[in-house]
């Protein structure tokens, strides 16, 4: 899968540390994957907060001159992707506001599913709103609180919200970090080696900055940083764990641990359990780079078949807006995947991929396997077929464009013109990830359609 479904966002916090801004800089390369279309970061220096925000990369919005403005020891940041019509500045995080108790910045990862109902209720009590993010009626329940402590403002605000949120609120003197009650998306708790703490959506951001991991946040957790203290930690929700599973299938990057485990490890083993159930007589392993690549090293190790990177990715190929015709589209997906017709030419090759969401991407790649010699294309995919949209904070195409709610895995295997078509089954999905979870711990709906909220 290379563009189908996106991630909405990545947050990272950091306090106590005299370069957090440049840590949170830092930080955001790494989270980089979760979010290209802005950044930002807004920094404390103690009496007052500093923003910055812009479309674009990490690298595009700041240079090392917009950084030195970014002053003081606490700092959060943000990178974020827009989905279609929601590419406004006034659209990237933080969201920063003014209000009775002083200043405050705000970064969220997830979605608010009562986004709209709150959002219209405060516009009957005058609140008038900047944005069309859901992140922006917590500032509105924050300003509007009658509780005297910015603490107490955010119990109260977090508890008036459903969905998925991971938060990371700044003040002046203060840093607040939370996860909803299910703990839908990760949310990582660390120790800098300075002195401070850093919170991010994933443990790559630890590993560039040298931060210790101490543990996740809780689902239903909510931790305050205070200068000279360590993070004290308030239970707002009794937690009932749903993390994402598609984190492990697809968003987050290998080399981090989310929900406890490596990511790596927990793919690799989703292509030993797929090699399991779907075994296929061939030459060759490939992966579609560059999702499908640790799931294709376990299924080649359990199969038995040889490995090879049969496909070469160009990253180095952005958005492309071109044409939408059928040949302009065969170009784009040959500008960023080319085949190795050395390792594919007369073999029987088994391709590996993470999902399949509208099918044309995997025909595409399968034509140009085939273009280039392959005598056979079995397609492997190590997650089932996702066949509902997602709530939580994950852009995914509505039920009518998702391939596998409207053709059976006959059909699909069809239309994308493979000689052979499986996926990975629910119950080996959750084997995978840990035999020792239940399956209560974990939102699977975009595969069975069971919505938590």
């Amino acid at each position: 899968m290379l563009e189908n479904i996106n991630e909405k966002c990545a947050v990272v916090g950091i306090f106590g540390h005299k370069e957090a801004s440049k840590l949170a800089y830092f930080s955001l390369h790494s989270l980089q994957h979760r979010g290209q279309e802005a950044a930002g970061i807004s920094s404390s220096d103690g009496t007052k907060l500093h923003t910055i925000k812009d479309r674009g990369l990490v690298m595009r919005v700041f240079d090392e001159e917009k950084l030195a403005t970014l002053s003081g020891n606490s700092a959060i940041g943000h990178t974020r992707y827009s989905t279609a019509g929601d590419d406004s500045i006034l659209d990237a995080q933080p969201v920063f506001a003014r209000y009775d108790l002083g200043e405050m910045s705000i970064v969220h990862n997830g979605n608010l599913t009562n986004a709209e109902e709150v959002r219209n209720k405060l516009i009957e009590k005058g609140a008038i709103f900047q944005t069309f993010m859901d992140t922006e009626n917590l500032i509105h329940l924050i300003a509007k609180s009658s509780k005297d402590k910015l603490l107490d403002r955010i119990i109260d605000a977090v508890q008036r919200i459903e969905g998925a949120f991971s938060l990371v609120f700044l003040s002046r003197t203060k840093m607040f970090a939370m996860r909803d009650r299910h703990g839908f998306r990760p949310l990582s708790l660390g120790r800098l080696p300075n002195g401070g703490y850093i919170v991010a959506s994933e443990t790559c951001a630890f590993d560039l900055v040298g931060a210790e991991f101490i543990r996740d946040v809780e689902p239903g957790e909510l931790l305050i940083f205070e200068e000279d203290k360590a993070p004290q930690s308030i239970k707002v929700y009794e937690p009932t764990p749903k993390h994402c599973i598609f984190e492990y299938v697809y968003f987050a990057r290998p080399d981090s641990q989310v929900f406890g485990q490596s990511v790596y490890q927990t793919r690799k083993e989703m292509g030993k359990e797929l090699a399991r159930i779907a075994p296929v007589e061939a030459d060759v392993v490939i992966p579609v780079p560059d999702g499908g690549v640790p799931s294709a090293i376990g299924y080649a190790q359990e199969s038995g078949i040889p490995y090879e990177m049969g496909i070469m990715r160009n990253h180095y190929i952005g958005r492309t807006f071109i044409e939408p015709t059928q040949e302009m589209r065969d170009l784009k997906v040959k500008m960023k995947l080319s085949p190795m017709i050395d390792i594919i030419k007369g073999k029987r090759v088994v391709v590996i991929d993470d999902s399949i969401v509208r099918g044309t991407t995997s025909r595409r790649i399968i034509r140009m396997l085939k273009d280039a010699g392959a005598t056979e294309v079995h397609m492997r995919v190590s997650s089932p077929p996702t066949t509902d949209p997602c709530f939580y904070g994950v852009d995914t195409p509505d039920k009518d464009k998702l391939i596998a709610a409207n053709m059976t895995t006959d059909e699909i295997c069809e239309y994308i013109e493979a000689d052979s078509l499986a996926y990975l089954d629910e119950e080996s999905l959750l084997r995978s990830v840990n035999s020792d979870m239940q399956e209560e711990k974990y939102c699977t709906a975009c595969f069975t359609g069971k919505y938590i909220v």
